[in-house]
């Protein structure tokens, strides 16, 4: 009698475990294939745990497992955050953060200094755009992803950073810098002549929505009639400041919406009666993100001509998300799309006249104005000046005829 009540207490039992089973299954979305994927899993991890020829820890397996499925996304802008890198991410106060004062491009497999702002670590010891960075600390990039590299040069005010350096015809070279509270204001103006205004946004900010709207109306009250907006070098940043500025400019409508792969959308909108006077929008390969929406919207409602040479394509959106032990994703969920529709995610935004940035690399942070010496602000100057004598505010296929 003992023996068949044990027999049913463990049959129960059993039967209690694989409904349970089952019934988280169901909870997690899984179907049988997934069941046996997640058995193959199981399996790799005890016979690692179990004969591997040194004794490893199960939270650097499991680490390595989320990172790997990370990075079979094959998407630049997720990545698996360690401890370590999450609680940095989490850390960094916008516009002001540890690091050397520079920004970088990822395309290719490579790394590239695309400007360098001036008083920081980065112009103090040297470094100049076009560099290529190829190893952090020692570390080659190719063995990280971009994210990793970015928050490997990040990091504590006062610490060390080596980076190696490779800079055509030189050879390559280690520069070791110190970290440091890197302030950058994003916004600069000034007038051209005295019609046009000429504005710089460098990267968009917390504060780059005030930065815009104070400059804005210093040019206007100094009889500004037609804006050269440069968004060259502008790697992206924060969405709602590009939204703050671009309700300064857009007329009233859709400015950017961001969709996810459910077709949920969250749309911005501006809501300005109006343009109040004809912009040309200078962009260049390594404008990037916010800087592209800004574009983009301006050239779909045709508040504006883009001048320049094709942009980056990011037109993603990242989400960090928080997991169990002072880790993280940073994850790609949703697209962006312009007023029209487009999605400039891998495309970027094609300009409506197309001409070349100067070289050497433009300089970000120089308002020295030289239009002989920049063909896309001469061009620039040009439209507008048309546009003002035909006493036009928005443009038309006339402007590029």
């Amino acid at each position: 009698m003992k023996k068949k009540i044990f027999g049913g207490i463990i049959v129960t039992a059993l039967i209690s475990a694989a409904m349970t089973l089952c019934l988280l299954c169901m909870l997690l979305g899984f179907n049988s294939s997934n069941v046996l994927d997640l058995g193959r899993f199981f399996v790799a991890l005890r016979f690692i745990e179990g004969n591997y020829v040194q004794e490893v820890e199960r939270g650097k397996l499991i680490d390595g497992a989320i990172s790997g499925m990370v990075n079979s996304l094959g998407d630049p802008h997720s990545i698996y955050l360690a401890p370590q890198f999450y609680t940095q991410l989490r850390a960094e106060t916008s516009g002001a953060f540890g690091g050397i004062g520079v920004y970088m491009n990822f395309k290719d497999g490579g790394v590239h200094i695309m400007n360098v702002i001036p008083d920081s670590p980065g112009q103090q010891a040297g470094l100049q755009a076009d560099d290529e960075i190829l190893a952090v600390d020692g570390q080659p990039v190719s063995e990280m992803s971009p994210g990793e590299v970015a928050l490997k040069i990040r990091g504590q005010i006062g610490t060390p950073v080596e980076l190696l350096i490779h800079r055509d015809g030189a050879e390559d070279k280690t520069y070791t810098l110190t970290r440091e509270n890197i302030n950058v204001q994003t916004v600069a103006g000034k007038m051209i002549d005295d019609r046009l205004g000429y504005i710089r946004i460098s990267n968009f900010s917390e504060k780059s929505g005030e930065e815009f709207k104070s400059t804005l109306a210093e040019l206007e009250r100094a009889g500004m009639k037609g804006l050269v907006l440069d968004l060259r070098q502008n790697p992206g940043g924060v969405i709602t400041s590009c939204v703050e500025i671009a309700r300064e400019i857009v007329p009233a409508g859709k400015i950017v919406s961001v969709i996810k792969r459910d077709g949920s959308a969250e749309v911005f909108t501006s809501e300005l009666a109006a343009a109040r006077f004809p912009i040309v929008v200078l962009i260049d390969k390594n404008s990037a993100s916010a800087s592209e929406l800004l574009s983009g919207a301006l050239q779909d409602t045709k508040a504006a001509l883009v001048v320049g040479e094709t942009s980056y394509g990011k037109g993603s959106v990242q989400t960090l998300i928080p997991m169990a032990h002072n880790d993280g994703l940073k994850l790609t969920i949703a697209k962006y799309y312009t007023p029209s529709g487009k999605c400039i995610d891998g495309v970027g935004i094609v300009p409506d006249v197309e001409i070349k940035s100067p070289a050497p690399p433009f300089k970000m942070y120089d308002i020295e104005l030289d239009a002989t010496n920049d063909p896309p602000l001469a061009k620039a100057e040009d439209l507008l000046t048309q546009q003002i004598d035909a006493g036009k505010i928005l443009f038309d296929d006339d402007a590029l005829k």
